[in-house]
């Protein structure tokens, strides 16, 4: 508990890999995410029961396979935040690689799975969601090329990420999925900042994004249909988000009792895309406060950790994954009490599902391993090893 409290204690190169990894990582994050996937389990018990039934599967059936999916998750958060930074980064490039590839192929080999939105590759056992696994990826190759292009006769890495990301949003758009696309710009932009952008340039770019929504509106029905329930006055009481703010009416402070709410009954994704408001209708405001408080906690303790870290490769790759983490869990939760509008998006480690929950113990792992307590190098030894 001390090292907890007042920070890791001193180790050497030569430790074994376990006790170095015990004294260096986050325990408090890591301590968060393991509750944050007990509470997932949690709230599965209750709400997955209704789509089992659906389906003619055994009550928990699905609530198993979320715990094997966690357990494989925990397994991959634990081997990758044991990794060096290097590491990280090179498996992070080639799982980029990969990613991109599967993305670009969905129109020809997706599915949609009668959603509307062809965003998963169907496996017969399980689905595979490639723009998951894209996102820790897609910062960790930012990063690389916005931490070159410091370097002096670096490469114009900096617009190499640029095209990248616009790239990514573009094939994402065609599914479409405006979600997962605000949120990799959004993580560009993060670490474009860092890296030291012009304030102007930033400002341009948020300036067109009124332009762009305009044109998006008027030649996607998809999205100008969520576009016009959310500006609608009077909330549909049949649509989902119609479900979901009564469900959290419903519950008040203490929520209505553990297995007495009725959203799960009537919402197709209660166990995905708004589990949060099964937990704010059985549980009440109390708990999802909770769960606030737990993503916050991960989310500003990276933070923190990250400001002392001198390395810029380090410095991006983290404050780009700890803020698409935190603004991931943000979105799902505005979307639910309608402070924004529908974007199928998954509560991280929360949620039911395979790609979600392992992409986001992937990410989560990149982010501890940056994170680690590390004797940090003078600048000037710093700068000298950039390029080997």
């Amino acid at each position: 508990m001390t090292e907890m409290v007042y920070g890791t204690v001193p180790t050497r190169d030569g430790d074994p890999i376990l006790p170095r990894w015990w004294q260096t990582i986050d325990k408090w994050s890591l301590s968060c995410v393991l509750l944050l996937f007990a509470i997932g389990l949690l709230l599965g018990l209750a709400a997955s029961p209704p789509l089992a039934a659906r389906n003619d599967f055994e009550p928990f059936y699905y609530v198993k396979r979320q715990a094997i999916f966690g357990g494989m998750a925990m397994v991959a958060l634990v081997l990758t935040s044991m990794m060096t930074p290097q590491l990280v980064r090179r498996l992070g490039v080639i799982g980029f690689a990969f990613a991109f590839v599967a993305l670009a192929f969905l129109p020809v080999f997706g599915t949609d799975f009668g959603k509307g939105a062809v965003r998963w590759y169907s496996l017969g056992f399980a689905s595979l969601q490639p723009s998951e696994f894209l996102k820790p990826g897609f910062v960790i190759m930012s990063a690389w090329l916005m931490a070159a292009a410091s370097e002096i006769n670096g490469p114009p890495g900096r617009i190499y990420s640029f095209i990248l990301t616009m790239a990514i949003v573009l094939m994402l758009a065609m599914q479409p999925d405006f979600g997962q696309a605000a949120l990799v710009l959004f993580g560009w932009g993060v670490m474009y900042f860092i890296s030291g952008a012009p304030i102007l340039l930033l400002v341009g770019l948020a300036g067109s994004i009124y332009p762009i929504g305009r044109f998006i509106y008027a030649n996607s029905e998809h999205f100008a249909r969520r576009i016009d329930g959310f500006f609608d006055r009077e909330i549909d009481p049949t649509t989902q988000i119609g479900y979901a703010t009564n469900a959290i009416r419903e519950g008040g402070l203490f929520g209505v009792g553990v297995g007495e709410g009725e959203v799960k009954w009537s919402l197709p994704d209660a166990h995905t895309d708004f589990i949060i408001a099964v937990a704010a209708e059985e549980y009440g405001l109390v708990l999802v406060l909770v769960i606030l408080a737990i993503y916050l906690t991960i989310t500003v303790r990276s933070l923190l950790r990250l400001i002392r870290e001198r390395d810029p490769f380090i410095r991006l790759a983290g404050t780009g994954l700890a803020c698409m983490f935190g603004i991931q869990a943000f979105i799902n939760m505005a979307v639910a009490v309608r402070l924004l509008p529908s974007k199928g998006m998954t509560l991280p480690f929360v949620s039911y599902g395979g790609s979600s929950v392992i992409a986001s113990a992937i990410a989560v792992g990149m982010l501890l391993a940056f994170t680690r307590s590390r004797p940090q190098s003078e600048l000037s030894e710093i700068l000298s090893t950039r390029g080997r």
